[in-house]
C-alpha cells in the first residue's frame, strides 16, 4: 500500500484545498500520472502518483483542507486491488467498516449544505437535521448560523467560528431564488486579501502620464515578420516596457525597493512581475534578471509563463520574489485606472488601451495620434513624488524613442 500525500507547496505556503479528484476509487493509474489537483492560495498543482497501482481509497475529499504531507489518499497494486475488490464483493456485510459519525455525517451532507457548513467552519455534527432519515438540509444551517449570530450578541465567546481567509467576517444572508452561493477559491481569498492588506500598509499614491504609441507600432509593423521568424514569439508591447522600466528603476532604485520595519531594501537586480488574468483569479508570474535578456527572451518569458499560468501549471516559485510589477488592463478595453501595489513592492505600472485622439504637435499642428494613458502607483511612504512622476517620464521617453532602449539611454 502506497500513500498519497500533500507534496511540499513552496515557501510560506503550508495549507491547499483539494480541488478535484482526476481519479476515483477502483481506476488503475501509471506512475506520475496526475490524480487530484490541490488548489493554494497563489496556484492550482496536481498531485502525481507516486507508483503505479489502482486508487484503494480516497481520504480527503473534494473541498477539504489539507496541510503539508496530509494523508490524500492510498494507492494499492493492482492485483491487491482487485482481490480486494472481489472479497468485498462477495461478502460486504462482512467486510463493510461502519464509518465514524463524522463520516457518516459528511456523506448525508448535499453540495449545497457542504459548501455552507465549509464556509463557515461548522461541525454537522452540531447541527440538528430535519431532513427526510435524519439528513441535513440548508435550512437547517441557515437557522444555526442565525441562532449562533444571536447567541453571540448576548454572549461573544459562542459565536459560530467562521474563516472566510480574504475578508473580515460578514453577516450571512438568505439566498434567493435566483441567487447562488459558491466558495470563494483560495487564490481568490489570497488575492483580496493581499490586495486590501496593501491598501491598509501602504501609502499608496497614484501618478499619471500619456505616452505616444505610434513610434513603437512602426517598429513592431516593420520588424514583426522578421522577428517572429528568428525568435519563435511575436514582438509584443510588453517587452517594450519592460526594458524601459529596468532602465527607470536603474535612474531611481527607490522604486525597484521595499520597507521592511524601519529600514529600505534597496535591489540591484530587476525581476519584474507581470499580471495575468486566469479564470482561478489574478497572479503574477516573475521574469527574472531582466535587465541581462533580450526583448526576445522576454517576450518567450512573458509568453510560456502566462500560458502555463492561465492552465494552472505555472509553480509558486515562479510567483515570487518579484521587484517590481507591470499590468495591462488594456487588454480589455481599460482607458485608465489605478493599480493596486504588489506588496512588499513599492510601485506598479499600469498599461492601458491604445485609444486614437487628436494632439497638438510641437510645431502647433494637429495630428491623430495613438496614445495610451499610463498609471505609476507607489508606496509614498519610500518614492517621493518627484521620483514618481521622473518615473513615468522615463518610461514615456523610451517608448516613443524606442532606440533609446537599443542604446540604454
Amino acid at each position: 500500500m502506497t500513500q498519497i500525500v500533500v507534496p511540499t507547496l513552496g515557501e510560506s505556503v503550508s495549507e491547499a484545498t483539494v480541488a478535484q479528484w482526476l481519479k476515483k476509487e477502483g481506476d488503475s493509474v501509471a506512475i506520475d500520472e496526475p490524480i487530484v489537483e490541490l488548489e493554494t492560495d497563489k496556484v492550482t498543482l496536481e498531485v502525481n502518483a507516486p507508483s503505479a497501482g489502482v486508487i484503494s481509497k480516497i481520504i480527503a475529499p473534494e473541498g477539504a483542507n489539507v496541510e503539508v504531507g496530509a494523508l490524500l489518499g492510498e494507492l494499492g497494486e493492482s492485483s491487491a486491488a482487485n482481490d480486494t475488490k472481489a472479497a468485498a464483493s462477495s461478502a460486504p456485510a462482512e467486510k463493510k467498516e461502519a464509518p465514524a459519525p463524522e463520516s457518516e455525517e459528511v456523506q448525508k451532507l448535499s453540495p449545497a449544505v457542504r459548501k455552507l457548513v465549509d464556509e463557515h467552519n461548522i461541525d454537522p455534527a452540531k447541527i440538528a437535521a430535519t431532513g427526510k432519515d435524519g439528513r441535513l438540509l440548508k435550512e437547517d444551517v441557515m437557522n444555526f448560523i442565525e441562532n449562533a449570530g444571536k447567541a453571540a450578541e448576548m454572549d461573544p465567546t459562542k459565536a459560530v467560528s467562521t474563516h472566510p481567509v480574504a475578508t473580515p467576517a460578514q453577516p450571512v444572508r438568505q439566498v434567493g431564488e435566483r441567487e447562488e452561493r459558491v466558495r470563494m477559491t483560495r487564490l481568490r481569498q489570497s488575492v483580496a486579501k493581499h490586495l486590501k492588506e496593501a491598501q491598509n500598509t501602504a501609502a499608496m499614491l497614484t501618478t499619471f502620464n500619456e505616452v505616444d504609441m505610434g513610434a513603437v507600432m512602426e517598429l513592431r509593423t516593420a520588424y514583426k515578420e522578421a522577428f517572429e521568424k528568428k525568435h519563435g514569439v511575436k514582438l509584443g508591447f510588453m517587452s517594450f516596457f519592460v526594458k524601459a522600466a529596468v532602465n527607470a528603476l536603474k535612474e531611481l532604485p527607490a522604486v525597484n525597493a521595499e520597507i521592511s520595519g524601519d529600514e529600505i531594501i534597496y535591489k540591484n537586480y530587476y525581476d519584474i512581475g507581470v499580471a495575468v488574468s486566469t479564470p482561478q483569479g489574478l497572479v503574477v508570474p516573475v521574469v527574472r534578471d531582466c535587465e541581462d535578456k533580450s526583448m526576445a527572451q522576454i517576450e518567450k518569458d512573458i509568453m510560456d509563463m502566462g500560458t502555463r499560468a492561465r492552465d494552472g501549471k505555472i509553480s509558486i516559485d515562479e510567483m515570487t520574489g518579484g521587484t517590481f510589477t507591470v499590468t495591462n488592463g488594456g487588454v480589455f478595453g481599460s482607458l485608465m485606472s489605478t493599480p493596486i501595489l504588489n506588496t512588499p513592492q513599492s510601485g506598479i505600472l499600469g498599461m492601458h488601451k491604445i485609444q486614437k485622439r487628436p494632439m497638438a504637435m510641437p510645431d502647433g499642428s494637429v495630428e491623430v495620434r495613438p496614445m495610451m494613458y499610463l498609471a505609476l502607483s507607489y508606496d509614498h511612504r519610500i518614492i517621493d513624488g518627484r521620483e514618481a512622476v521622473t518615473f513615468l517620464v522615463r518610461i514615456k521617453d523610451a517608448i516613443e524613442d524606442p532606440q533609446r532602449l537599443l542604446l540604454d539611454i
